[in-house]
């Protein structure tokens, strides 16, 4: 069963078997991969598409292990055929539906032979995808014996095989190694039990891409014919379909349940298949669901009773309506990857050859100290270069050269900034990723019981890394792009030299020179993520404990989701500019590029007197979902009012609306429930309107540093005009291609940009001096503010605050310059000091305000 049909005379070059040279390939049917778009702005939104365009530049595509890309003509090929057929409901007897019946028969029988499965001892069923195929079949199962059924998986399983064993009321095992599998199949000999044992595991693991062996389906086979046992095979060959050929002849060694999805083989469309053995199909005899189409009479009232189909498997278990027009997809899909690619051996050849290249440069790599900058997560039973062993797929963690992990989440960020798509965390595979990095499975309760999640940035704990990297190659790879990666992990993670220890540039005796320090600019960011309003020189502000009145007062939300929106996914939110009018009582909202002619605005209260036009619906306190605002959950009054949404809708290009925080909520810090009406009289007197609540404790310290929540309502952050000189000074003198690639302070969304004057001619700034703060005080009173932790920058910093042109800077360079214990970092947060506030409600709120030109001095951790 399921040999890897590769032969000693296929080929084992470079693009060999193809139509063409794989960058011709690329060139012509993938051009978004070259950063080509062959379509016109007019045909589409311009909002989506200014999103979208960011993103049209040249792609190193390396997650085909995700889906692989589609080639443009399969696409041209399946619109021209929709434009000549008329497709009917196949359920129906009309011409149009007796099409479509016919065109899924005969794309059934194509997808059968494709994998070499004959038709007249398999059937294929169309699912979603393979999480559905699996599914269906565990369900089966489940209603086939009144005592369940048995499961048992191997620890490479994908977590759609995982979640099988829920429903084994019999019991399941998970087999940690190919030795328990093997022990578990020689224990089948002798098994007697009616009640169904099933036994699934990957034909290729989807984390590392080692290729399991296949021939368990035929021992476990045969162990179930000696004891007569109920015994059933899963294969999940998703993963391995993706660039390998799967023969599944002849039946008697094949799989009985094969699950698999085309988007995977072919980029569309996104369809799955459950392949079944026909001698297998008593497995779903008792299944109680059915949809319409399965069964030839129901009736409805009275009696329970109805009639299955019995003229084939797949009429049993395609409940509903297919998805015809996406099987007839996989018409042009065939045609099109065939005449490309010639055959699946062909693109294993050529996955296969990239991967051994991209394997020997990786583990090749070492610092200076000659510690190894890659630790690859590789089988002991597999060989890349060997295809019955090992996939195109490498799954890896960097390590700096004092031998420590560098965080995953930072290399997804400037893998991001550099347009290199890869895959990172647990990638869908609990078990082979816990058990490459020694993980168990106390240790992971542990850790999720204190905030680790998946996907979420808790990269290192407790000396160990949390996730993966992963790699894996698809059958239009070039060795452009494993150029492209490698050029990556050598520019920006292999130390050529011992790193520089002080990131400060301060001098060796540690003498600090006093400049001028002043208040160069102020901005609060009214609704969040969104652009800045600059507070106008002259004009004094008001500064609350959690920070500058007015200050991320609101946010976008999906009307969808809940989910607050972000500049990282949506970067025309730098394009929506607030302005706060407190004379008039509004915040003004303007959208559009800086003097465009079409620009927008729409005014709101800054009051809350207009209950008309918010609701409470994204309050956690209520039986609905909450908002989700840099992942945490948080209260929020969402506008209802059409003309609000529209407004934000109709400019981003996404449902959404604007939703306020609440002036009493856990995470506002809300006024005490009595406060005396002349105490709320002087209130309203004495600070501006619509600034955040008085009487709320100092931010949470720990071990004397104060910790960063989303209660925080994340402090005040300060930028230092000189590191930004200093940055572009750095961007400037590593830029190879020239043009200009220096940034704007703005780009960094300080609250508080800090410059200095410099007094005497030769006096020097002093960039990075904001490292060694401890506090600040700022203006004529000298309001005092606690100097907090870095900020830690994201991909975000490369979005042009003026254009929402998203680009490589500054981030590249801050990863080489400014890593900071595997994080990058720029600027530091500050936060008013309890002391200030001890007397907050009724000492002169004048003194607790900042201004563009105040002094600002700084004291440092020595002082």
């Amino acid at each position: 069963m399921g040999k890897l049909d590769i032969q000693q005379t296929v080929p084992t070059g470079y693009s060999q078997g193809y139509c063409a040279d794989v960058d011709t390939i690329r060139e012509k049917e993938y051009p978004l991969l070259n950063g080509k778009v062959n379509q016109s702005p007019t045909q589409h939104h311009h909002a989506k598409l200014t999103s979208y365009f960011q993103y049209c530049i040249e792609t190193t595509y390396l997650d085909h292990a995700g889906t692989t890309p589609y080639a443009q003509s399969m696409i041209e090929n399946f619109s021209r055929d929709l434009a000549s057929n008329l497709f009917g409901n196949p359920h129906s007897m009309s011409l149009s539906s007796q099409l479509s019946t016919q065109r899924t028969d005969d794309v059934r029988v194509r997808i059968l032979k494709f994998f070499n499965a004959d038709p007249n001892e398999f059937d294929l069923v169309f699912v979603a995808n393979a999480t559905a195929g699996i599914k269906l079949v565990a369900d089966s199962l489940r209603d086939s014996d009144h005592r369940g059924f048995w499961y048992g998986y191997h620890i490479d399983a994908h977590t759609s095989l995982v979640g099988v064993r829920e429903l084994a009321e019999m019991g399941y095992q998970c087999f940690q190694s190919d030795d328990e599998m093997e022990a578990g199949i020689s224990e089948l000999v002798g098994f007697q039990s009616k009640a169904p044992r099933l036994i699934a595991y990957p034909a290729q693991s989807n984390m590392n891409g080692r290729r399991l062996p296949i021939r368990w389906c035929e021992q476990i086979r045969s162990a179930a014919t000696e004891s007569g046992g109920n015994i059933y095979t899963l294969l999940d060959a998703a993963s391995l379909v993706a660039t390998a050929p799967l023969d599944l002849g002849p039946s008697s060694s094949a799989p009985d349940f094969t699950v698999l999805s085309f988007y995977k083989i072919f980029g569309f469309p996104d369809l799955g298949a459950l392949i079944v053995r026909k001698s297998a199909a008593r497995a779903f005899e008792r299944r109680r669901y059915f949809g319409g189409g399965t069964v030839d009479m129901v009736i409805a009232s009275g009696a329970q009773w109805h009639a299955k189909k019995e003229t084939s498997i797949h009429e049993r278990l395609e409940d509903g309506t297919l998805p015809f027009h996406s099987i007839i997809a996989l018409d042009a899909a065939l045609d099109t990857h065939q005449r490309l690619y010639g055959s699946m051996a062909n693109i294993s050849a050529h996955t296969g050859f990239l991967a051994k290249q991209f394997y020997d440069r990786l583990s090749s790599l070492a610092h200076f100290n000659e510690t190894k900058v890659c630790q690859i997560y590789q089988s002991p039973a597999s060989a890349y270069g060997n295809p019955q062993t090992q996939g195109p797929i490498i799954a890896f963690n960097l390590c700096n050269s004092r031998g420590e992990w560098v965080p995953k989440t930072e290399v997804e960020k400037l893998a991001t900034v550099q347009n290199l798509q890869i895959r990172t965390g647990s990638v869908c595979n609990p078990g082979g990723t816990a058990s490459s990095l020694g993980w168990t499975g106390p240790e992971l309760r542990r850790h999720y019981s204190t905030g680790l999640r998946c996907g979420d940035s808790h990269d290192v704990l407790g000396g160990r890394p949390t996730g993966i990297l992963r790699v894996s190659l698809g059958a239009m790879t070039n060795t452009k792009d494993i150029d492209s990666l490698i050029n990556f992990v050598e520019e920006f993670y292999v130390e050529k030299i011992p790193p520089i220890v002080c990131l400060d540039h301060f001098r060796e005796d540690n003498e600090v020179v006093a400049p001028h320090f002043y208040v160069e600019s102020l901005a609060v960011f009214p609704i969040k993520s969104c652009g800045a309003f600059k507070i106008p020189e002259g004009k004094r502000w008001e500064v609350r404990r959690e920070g500058l009145a007015w200050d991320r007062e609101w946010c976008l939300i999906h009307q969808g989701t809940g989910t607050a929106l972000n500049q990282k996914r949506y970067p025309r939110m730098c394009l929506i500019r607030p302005s706060i009018e407190i004379d008039k009582g509004v915040l003004r909202i303007t959208c559009g590029a800086i003097a465009a002619s079409d620009q927008v605005s729409l005014e709101i209260s800054l009051g809350w007197e207009d209950t008309s036009l918010i609701s409470t619906s994204f309050c956690p306190s209520s039986a609905k979902r909450p908002t989700v605002v840099c992942g945490d959950p948080v209260a929020l009054h969402a506008y209802t009012s059409p003309v609000v949404s529209a407004f934000f809708s109709d400019f981003l290009g996404v449902p959404c609306t604007l939703a306020r925080f609440p002036t009493q909520s856990a995470n506002r810090f809300s006024r005490q429930s009595r406060m005396p009406n002349t105490w709320k009289s002087r209130f309203r007197k004495l600070i501006m309107p619509g600034s955040f609540p008085p009487d709320f404790p100092p931010p949470v310290r720990d071990n004397g540093q104060t910790k960063l929540t989303l209660s925080n309502e994340s402090p005040i952050l300060v930028v230092s005009r000189s590191s930004v000189n200093r940055l572009n000074e750095t961007i400037k003198a590593h830029n190879k291609h020239g043009g200009r690639k220096t940034v704007a302070a703005d780009v960094f969304r300080g609250n508080i940009v800090v410059a200095e004057r410099l007094a005497h001619r030769g006096d020097v700034e002093q960039p990075y001096a904001e490292d060694r703060w401890s506090s600040l005080r700022i203006g004529p009173d000298q309001l005092r503010f606690d100097a907090l932790d870095a900020c830690q920058r994201c991909q975000m910093v490369c979005i042009d605050q003026f254009t929402g042109v998203r680009r490589d800077e500054p981030f590249s360079t801050l990863a080489k310059t400014r890593n900071i214990d595997g994080r990058v970092s720029f600027g530091r947060y500050a936060a008013l000091s309890p002391g200030e506030g001890q007397w907050f409600d009724i000492e002169a709120p004048d003194r607790r305000t900042v201004m563009v030109g105040d002094v600002v001095v700084p004291l440092y951790r020595e002082d």
